[in-house]
């Protein structure tokens, strides 16, 4: 498969030296807020503007199982998956905690969890569920490709769908399902040429043991789907259908010039395909932080991203990228309502 996207080029040189000149003209020493700067930079020109509002934020998180996760890649069992998506539903886990105290509207979407969820009425408020299940999970890599053509296809499809949807002018990118850092490290493996042993990590938290033996699954996968080179083919091979319904957000994300805000390894691997497709998507990007999952430093490093924080994170969900956002917002409000040397009568450099 391989996408006709034409995303329009958005390093607006005149904009960014306007931004940059209203930069400089605060009341601070030039450069003095560091990072924020570049990032209020970044966002004025996903949205075009010199005084951008994040408008409606949007959380995706999206779940699904994979069949390599029987093999044990996992400290958990598959059906946790399921039950972490019902403990999103009602508002218990992390992300909700954090989705709530920064008023994100949280969409959870159903792209292949093993179990299905019973259909329920969206309450202003609450997480919304979208049903768009593809199968009831993945395939077994390690035996074959985790994917038809024709589902990863339609799981990208599902995303864009979902994307169009949703309102505002961000999407933070978060993710569910047990087994799925094997997949992301598969596509960092592939993709990038990493070996394994430098992008298989502990996941949920395997030990020492449990690691190697993931990580001699994961060689089985790469050896049986040897011939899925291309992006495409290599996420349905290698992937997940969360991973594939994730890129499909991206490339219509980019496509309507929302910021979007990605989490950790498994929504960067998402990133990570979605920019082999169409490399402008990583315009609209902030890396929200580095996980603390082997492989994920080297995949931003592949990325050329440069993340916002560096926590020690490893859970997903779209964790990361809830505790970055209020970054987001403050840089866009110093860009908007900050003073400048004239407005304000003070001095500048001499």
């Amino acid at each position: 498969m391989r996408s006709t996207d034409t995303l329009a080029d958005i390093d607006d040189a005149a904009l960014a030296a306007r931004l940059q000149h209203r930069l400089d003209q605060k009341t601070k020493p030039l450069g003095s807020l560091g990072r924020l700067e570049a990032l209020a930079l970044r966002i004025g020109l996903i949205l075009g503007t010199e005084t951008p509002v994040l408008d409606q934020p949007q959380m995706l998180v999206c779940a699904a199982d994979h069949g390599l996760a029987a093999r044990g890649v996992s400290a958990y069992p598959s059906d946790v998956t399921w039950q972490m998506v019902a403990n999103f539903l009602s508002g218990g886990a992390a992300v909700n905690v954090l989705a709530r105290q920064h008023g994100l509207a949280l969409t959870v979407a159903d792209c292949g969890v093993a179990r299905e969820f019973a259909p329920r009425r969206h309450l202003p408020g609450e997480p919304r569920l979208v049903a768009c299940r593809v199968a009831a999970g993945t395939a077994d890599a390690s035996a074959g490709p985790a994917m038809t053509a024709t589902q990863c296809a339609q799981a990208i499809a599902n995303g864009r769908a979902v994307v169009r949807s949703l309102p505002g002018n961000a999407l933070l990118l978060g993710e569910m399902g047990i087994g799925n850092t094997s997949a992301a490290a598969l596509l960092l493996a592939r993709l990038c040429g990493v070996g394994l042993d430098e992008c298989t990590g502990a996941g949920t938290g395997l030990d020492d043991a449990g690691i190697a033996r993931k990580r001699a699954v994961l060689q089985e996968a790469l050896d049986a789907n040897a011939g899925a080179t291309e992006p495409m083919d290599a996420l349905a091979a290698l992937g997940g259908l969360e991973i594939a319904t994730l890129a499909g957000a991206v490339l219509e994300a980019a496509a309507q010039r929302r910021v979007i805000v990605v989490d950790g390894f498994i929504t960067s691997a998402a990133v990570l395909v979605a920019s082999r497709v169409q490399p402008r998507v990583l315009q609209r990007c902030v890396f929200s932080h580095r996980s603390g999952e082997r492989g994920h430093a080297l995949m931003l490093q592949h990325l050329q991203a440069d993340p916002l924080l560096d926590l020690g994170l490893r859970l997903g969900e779209g964790s990361g990228a809830a505790l970055a956002w209020p970054l987001l917002v403050s840089a866009c409000a110093v860009l908007r309502e900050m003073a400048s040397f004239e407005s304000a009568g003070v001095a500048g450099p001499v």
